[in-house]
């Protein structure tokens, strides 16, 4: 004799396939997202960060860099780059030394 009753799976047992297969997909969803971020983010700190330039150069490619973004127009380029080379400074040997 065989027996139709699909095995004793009545209405909760349909609901409760159903709910653990929609949770099942979306555990694994949750798992693709965090693994592309994870991904994304791994990929982005091999690059190398870009500095400021007052910390990467010295003042004069720092004035040369403003003038090729158009900051500067090239008169004030040559005053303040005169200027730099005059002022005395760290290195330069004071005042009134000459190289």
């Amino acid at each position: 004799m065989m027996y139709w009753d699909d095995h004793g799976m009545n209405g909760w047992g349909a609901g409760l396939m159903v709910f653990t297969t929609l949770l099942f997909l979306g555990l694994l969803v949750a798992a693709a997202v965090v693994l592309f971020r994870y991904a994304g983010r791994s990929t982005q700190q091999q690059r190398p960060e870009r500095r400021p330039p007052d910390e990467r150069s010295g003042p004069e490619e720092v004035l040369a860099e403003r003038l090729a973004r158009g900051k500067i127009d090239p008169e004030e380029y040559r005053l303040r780059l005169a200027a730099l080379r005059e002022a005395p400074g760290p290195g330069r040997g004071g005042a009134g030394w000459t190289p």
